[in-house]
């Protein structure tokens, strides 16, 4: 038995939105294919950052003057922990800095600018440098250990604890995340090992500007 034009119609309309939708998960399934499951959901706050999401909210309107160029965190993650080591040669990680908030800062002797705020890196580390805050800074160079080293001596720098990964994989470690992309790379990490800000290229780091920016990520 034919079925009549207005039966097949009346049809038509639910078959196209039945198509649709098959259409549609075929897609959904594609992406999941390429960036895996995990990746639809990366918006999703980290439960661990909960704090970090209150206090990024307090730091956005501070990224002016000296620190305009900080990127504030829209949503804040815990970083990996990064491995480096230090001035004695012992293995550490950024897991024990946990508890305390910290600058953390790639550079190398190469990297011009890098070279050039390392002494308003220093003068932070004696404004605010103490139990709850520290300005952390990894060298990366790959050949001679003892060039950093000495450099630091030369310029002065008396305060920042010598780190270093000679393998430079701590720079790939983050790229990887989208936190570097050159040199010198800063990270703004609270308590909890959440991201809160990152800067690309340098700063003025003991500039009222950058105090007062960290100053409020360490909640005074």
């Amino acid at each position: 038995m034919t079925a009549s034009p207005d039966a097949t119609q009346s049809r038509s309309p639910r078959r196209l939105a039945l198509i649709a939708a098959v259409a549609l998960a075929g897609v959904l399934a594609g992406l999941a294919g390429i960036y895996g499951i995990g990746g639809l959901a990366r918006n999703a706050t980290d439960p661990a950052c909960q704090g970090a999401s209150e206090t990024v909210k307090r730091l956005a309107p501070l990224a002016r003057g000296e620190v305009a160029a900080v990127a504030v965190a829209t949503e804040p993650r815990r970083l990996p922990d990064l491995a480096f080591a230090d001035g004695g040669g012992r293995d550490r990680a950024l897991a024990e800095w946990r508890g305390r908030t910290v600058l953390f800062n790639l550079w190398a002797t190469w990297c011009v600018p890098c070279r050039k705020e390392m002494p308003a890196l220093d003068a932070l580390q004696i404004r605010l440098g103490g139990p709850a805050f520290e300005v952390v800074a990894v060298n990366i160079d790959t050949r001679d250990p003892e060039k950093p080293k000495a450099w630091l001596k030369e310029v002065g720098i008396s305060r920042l604890a010598y780190y270093a990964d000679r393998s430079a994989k701590i720079f790939q470690d983050l790229k990887a995340i989208g936190k570097a992309f050159g040199m010198p790379t800063t990270l703004l990490i609270d308590a909890q090992g959440c991201e809160l800000a990152n800067l690309a290229g340098p700063a003025e780091w003991a500039s009222e500007d950058a105090i007062k920016l960290v100053e409020t990520a360490l909640g005074r």
